[in-house]
């Protein structure tokens, strides 16, 4: 079940965020992570975050501002069993067009966003962590 993120999800979505993000981007020291943490915790409430529930446990999560995707994030253990192709459909379903930033290591997640009939539009630098990513666009047609 796909449904809007609650005040009792917010340590689990953080966590699955943390979780993921060292994993996915382990070309970033987990030091960048964890001094973000207690700043997303705190704007989570504040963004369109949708979070994928099976069993009363949150198993993943998609996180939007306006029309851009700040990210899609599944559990360790629950990747690869189409989550986060039901979260992007959930979002596509709410939006007419989609962008978002992808970290040019991360193939996982480029290859994912291009089956998903995103296009690469930019290559630009996060001055944040001095690595390069993809601007990436879809478009309902």
């Amino acid at each position: 079940m796909i449904r809007i993120l609650e005040e009792k999800d917010i340590d689990a979505v953080i966590q699955i965020w943390f979780e993921t993000n060292k994993k996915a981007h382990d070309f970033i020291p987990e030091s960048y992570w964890l001094g973000k943490f207690d700043e997303v915790k705190n704007i989570l409430p504040q963004a369109e975050v949708y979070v994928y529930e099976d069993n009363n446990e949150i198993k993943g999560f998609i996180g939007l501002v306006d029309n851009y995707i700040a990210g899609i994030f599944i559990s360790i253990e629950s990747q690869s069993k189409g989550i986060g192709k039901k979260l992007l459909c959930y979002a596509k379903e709410k939006k007419t067009n989609l962008s978002l930033s992808v970290y040019i290591k991360n193939s996982r997640a480029i290859n994912f966003y291009k089956r998903e009939n995103f296009k690469v539009i930019s290559e630009n630098l996060d001055e944040n962590t001095g690595e390069k990513e993809f601007f990436m666009t879809w478009k309902n047609k």
